[in-house]
């Protein structure tokens, strides 16, 4: 069930809370997705983690008053989140686009998130957005500069976007099963249920243009300098990838592993895309729960 929170900025945000003991555990979600997908890792975890699964801006039951243009953007709502429930310490889980929240939050705020586990996520330095320009040409794709050229784009934004716009259940469910769902799916009743949660979607081109121009990383890239902020991270990290992910790339993984250093340590995922929740969601929670409960060092059960 969904509760709420006023933010100090004004906004609303949801999230569900599952009762458990005295292990908070806070769950930031990707883009086209909410809370609302993660039920089945959810359902999996020990009771023994208090979870606090939230929707960020402009997804599921949250609020979009103000746009957002930066993945800091929401990771100051997160902040504002865990004050106003008081959470002063606690481990965090980003899937996706939710890493690159992650990220930023503990970044910024380092005594707050004592352990994260980066869940198929972002890299330090981003992910690139590609736009044809508005074309409808493949052969005219460059990277995107500005939010304008992100919004034009008929490739991506454009596509999502219509089918948002056309509640075209149908088209997103073919875009998930291409990218996502390419081996595994969920139940039907499942299935439809997260098809209507990415309809609550209202950020989508924001969020394509937050993340192209995300870098914490020591490094320079086309669109970004790089912060350095990543330098500013000192807790364990556990970075899982499935291992025939399509959407996050080995080279994105190796850029988040190169950045964070000794913090972080990777573990594949067998069999896995970037849902490991759908694909195989016993292997994904003995991975979390074994970096959980030893909390320090090696702690994953394959290397």
């Amino acid at each position: 069930m969904l509760k709420t929170v006023q933010l100090a900025n004004g906004e609303t945000m949801a999230y569900r809370k599952r009762l458990g003991g005295g292990y908070p555990l806070v769950l930031v979600h990707g883009n086209m997705t909410s809370s609302k997908h993660w039920d089945l890792l959810i359902d999996a975890l020990d009771d023994k983690f208090t979870i606090y699964a939230i929707d960020l801006r402009g997804f599921g039951g949250s609020s979009y008053h103000q746009p957002i243009s930066s993945i800091r953007d929401f990771s100051e709502d997160v902040k504002l989140f865990v004050d106003e429930l008081k959470l002063q310490t606690f481990d965090m889980i980003g899937w996706s686009t939710g890493g690159a929240v992650c990220l930023q939050f503990s970044a910024n705020y380092p005594d707050y998130c004592q352990r994260l586990i980066l869940l198929a996520s972002a890299s330090t330095r981003g992910y690139p957005f590609y736009t044809d320009l508005g074309t409808g040409n493949p052969a005219s794709f460059k990277r995107a500069y500005s939010y304008e050229e992100v919004l034009v784009d008929t490739s991506k934004t454009k596509l999502v976007q219509g089918f948002y716009h056309t509640k075209n259940r149908e088209g997103l469910q073919s875009l998930w099963n291409s990218l996502i769902y390419t081996h595994q799916q969920p139940s039907k009743e499942k299935y439809e249920e997260y098809v209507e949660d990415m309809l609550t979607q209202r950020n989508l081109a924001e969020v394509y243009h937050a993340l192209n121009t995300f870098n914490i990383s020591a490094v320079d890239h086309e669109v970004a300098k790089g912060t350095r902020e990543a330098l500013f991270i000192n807790i364990p990290i556990l970075v899982l990838r499935g291992d025939r992910d399509l959407v996050i790339t080995e080279e994105m993984n190796a850029e988040l592993l190169q950045d964070l250093g000794k913090e972080a340590q990777f573990v594949s995922l067998k069999d896995c895309g970037h849902s490991p929740l759908v694909d195989d969601v016993a292997q994904l929670t003995a991975e979390i729960e074994t970096f959980l409960e030893i909390g320090g060092g090696n702690y994953a059960l394959k290397q």
